[in-house]
């Protein structure tokens, strides 16, 4: 098999992994709260992690570094996991698991706006136009596709789905400037967060385990969202003679999310959550297209 093919087969599997990871939040979120959530998931992520780094021979040389880059890995765990997921989760239980889903999809439009006064980059009237387009579409979800009034499920919660993409953003544009192998920065971001959430349920909350069902969905997200899914992602950037191949494949991920989370929790899946997640992605894509062309 060539492996342009592979790659894709790959891309497709990890977006299907992270396809079914919307639905795990809120059957976990049925039995936890949001704090606990976070913790059970993250120390998943940071066995899996650690085995996967032992396996690759890498475990000691993850620690092996200096008290710089152990600084970096405490200001990206703090971004992520510890205050993405936070208020994520937060999202999460409080709406409706496919706006919580769409919503978070606006973290690509956050990214260029961000990178307007954190990298002095330019944007022109296409990438404006763009932008706005996307917006539409946040706009028609949160209203539930009514202009007559507003119809907003929850505010608060709608601004936390949309400020989880701007601290996803913020990550991101760090996390590219730390230089280190992927894997091994990954696997400190998580034991810094960890430590941020470990504090946190001893500050506001109480230690509690749940019902096996929901610890199992807990384990899951923990596994597949920041394990499996990305160890088959970086598989495919590998193998795949070009990123663009497969980057906006990701996109398929909210529209199979929306399946799962129809068939799985029973929620009818608006039309005006996918004409909004359309308009999103759409503004996301043509934004792409006229940097390229630029």
């Amino acid at each position: 098999m060539k492996k342009q093919k592979k790659a894709y087969i790959y891309a497709l599997l990890a977006i299907l992994c992270w396809s079914t990871v919307a639905t795990a939040f809120k059957i976990a979120l049925s039995g936890m709260d949001f704090l606990h959530l976070l913790l059970y998931s993250s120390a998943t992520a940071i066995l899996f992690l650690g085995i996967l780094q032992s396996f690759n021979g890498q475990l000691k040389r993850s620690f092996k570094i200096t008290g710089r880059e152990y600084l970096q890995s405490a200001v990206l765990g703090f971004l992520n996991p510890f205050l993405y997921y936070l208020v994520l989760l937060k999202a999460y239980s409080i709406l409706p698991a496919q706006f919580a889903l769409s919503l978070n999809y606006i973290w690509p439009v956050s990214l260029v706006l961000l990178s307007i006064p954190l990298l002095k980059q330019k944007i022109g009237i296409k990438n404006i136009l763009c932008i706005l387009l996307s917006f539409s579409g946040v706009i028609i979800i949160a209203n539930k596709g009514s202009f007559s009034s507003l119809q907003m499920p929850d505010t608060f919660g709608v601004l936390l789905a949309l400020s989880s993409s701007v601290f996803w953003a913020l990550y991101w544009i760090y996390n590219v400037r730390d230089k280190r192998e992927s894997n091994a920065k990954l696997l400190l971001n998580f034991i810094f967060g960890f430590l941020y959430i470990v504090i946190s349920i001893f500050l506001f909350s109480e230690f509690n385990l749940p019902a096996k069902k929901h610890l199992l969905a807990a384990i899951y997200i923990g596994v597949v969202e920041c394990g499996i899914a990305y160890v088959l992602w970086l598989k495919a950037m590998k193998l795949s003679s070009s990123t663009d191949k497969i980057g906006n494949l990701v996109f398929l991920s909210p529209f199979l999310s929306l399946i799962f989370i129809n068939l799985f929790l029973k929620e009818s899946i608006y039309l005006s959550t996918l004409a909004g997640l359309t308009l999103i992605i759409a503004g996301i894509i043509l934004q792409r297209i006229a940097q390229k062309t630029k």
